[in-house]
């Protein structure tokens, strides 16, 4: 079971986004944080949502959570101390995949998109181990953007979905490319729309906690009898 540390929300969560239920193939925990929104995990000092993130995350362990993540990229800050303070695995950002893509990339980069690249800071990505020189594409100013941040009950999908492939064209018109990472974990409804529009793949929470459930639970192999083995 994967546990998710959920910011304190009201805006609707489409499918695909990590807030959402379905989105999941495989079982979570959904566990909001309270009092911790999108404007204070953005634009403020993460560090002072630790203690909130931490109790939460402990509850989901004793609940038989045996790895956790939250649904905003800009808690990378704190995901080694919650890890330490949960004693379990922790997917805190998207932003953490940037790394291990580039290696293994055409041309060894990647972009980021993000919420808000005004308040992405150099401390931010050094949290993340995001390469230097890694180009960033915010949605500053966005609908998309306004109706998160202000936490909104009310969100157009369709005007989201058209304000992230224009952003992702920006981007990829900057460098080349070998991929995408989406810093908001609120991102994820729109990915099929950026890979489209762009040719690239895009990797969000939802590849980095794919990767950390894999691993939490890797498949069992079984050879039924009578079944050859494969040689070459």
């Amino acid at each position: 079971m994967i546990g998710i540390l959920m910011l304190d929300t009201r805006f609707p969560r489409p499918p695909g986004d990590a807030g959402n239920p379905a989105t999941w193939p495989f079982p979570v925990t959904i566990r909001r944080v309270p009092g911790t929104t999108p404007e204070a995990a953005v634009r403020r000092d993460p560090d002072a949502l630790l203690d909130a993130f931490a109790a939460e995350g402990r509850a989901l362990v004793a609940g038989g959570c045996a790895g956790l993540a939250t649904t905003c990229g800009f808690l990378a800050p704190l995901q080694s101390r919650l890890a330490a303070a949960c004693g379990v695995p922790v997917v805190a950002s998207a932003l953490t995949l940037c790394a291990p893509l580039a290696a293994t990339v055409p041309g060894g980069r990647v972009g980021i998109l993000t919420i808000e690249a005004a308040s992405l800071t150099p401390a931010h990505l050094h949290a993340a181990r995001v390469p230097e020189g890694t180009p960033v594409e915010g949605l500053d100013g966005t609908h998309m953007a306004d109706r998160i941040l202000c936490d909104s009950p009310d969100l157009d999908v369709a005007r989201a979905r058209v304000e992230m492939v224009a952003a992702a064209r920006r981007l990829a018109a900057r460098a080349p490319l070998g991929g995408i990472v989406l810093e908001c974990a609120n991102m994820g409804p729109y990915a099929a729309d950026v890979a489209a529009a762009t040719g690239l793949p895009v990797h969000s929470i939802l590849t980095a906690v794919g990767w950390l459930h894999a691993g939490l639970r890797p498949s069992a192999w079984a050879h039924p009898p009578g079944v050859p083995l494969v040689t070459r």
